[in-house]
């Protein structure tokens, strides 16, 4: 597959990557709180559904760990929302097996193997272990959410998540960097500003209910 589309993916996956985070942003300033709308959580899943491919045709494996492991929660915020209910089980099914697919086919086609994936010559094993390390804070905020989301029984984006999101995000930054990737720099580069701007947005809301 040639560069261009492989790259048409990527940018794809961060252009609504991003469109989640400005959505979620211009609500919560209009209603001076940080709130957690249902569109965040389905461009979320669209964008990972993506960017998981992207991941693949790169043979990158940071950016399939990060995917793989935020997907489900992304689904399961939907579920709490009750907005997964309501799409057909067909699609359920297809997204929900998507990236097990991917990687049971390729695996079993030869398309990569465990070593090739740990022994990228593009990727010196000190910047991959950057790059999953980075990936591994990054995908830790939904894994917060998802606890206090589950505690609550309700969808939401703690202050915690935004603290979380700021550091994991200065990490792929700085992978992105050394790697050359544009999708990364562009994507989290952009993330980052709202990232800060939400915990300014929840320090005003905590001062006005104080």
């Amino acid at each position: 597959m040639s560069n261009w589309i492989v790259y048409s993916i990527g940018f794809l996956a961060q252009i609504l990557f991003s469109g989640r985070l400005i959505i979620q942003w211009i609500l919560s300033e209009k209603s001076k709180r940080i709130i957690t709308p249902s569109a965040f959580w389905k461009l979320s899943l669209l964008a990972s559904f993506l960017l998981f491919l992207y991941g693949h045709l790169r043979d990158d494996f940071a950016i399939m760990l990060g995917q793989a492991l935020t997907y489900y929660i992304y689904i399961r915020n939907l579920q709490l929302q009750g907005e997964w209910q309501k799409s057909p089980k067909g699609l359920q099914l297809f997204l929900f097996i998507f990236p097990i697919f991917i990687v049971i086919y390729a695996y079993n086609n030869g398309e990569y193997d465990i070593d090739k994936l740990f022994r990228n010559d593009a990727i010196p094993m000190w910047l991959l272990l950057l790059g999953i390390f980075s990936q591994i804070i990054f995908t830790l905020r939904f894994v917060y959410q998802w606890i206090v989301s589950e505690k609550s029984k309700t969808s939401q984006l703690p202050v915690g998540f935004w603290r979380m999101s700021v550091l994991g995000a200065s990490l792929i930054l700085t992978y992105g960097i050394f790697r050359q990737d544009p999708v990364l720099l562009v994507g989290h580069g952009a993330g980052l500003i709202i990232y800060v701007r939400n915990i300014f947005i929840w320090k005003k809301q905590v001062g006005h209910e104080n």
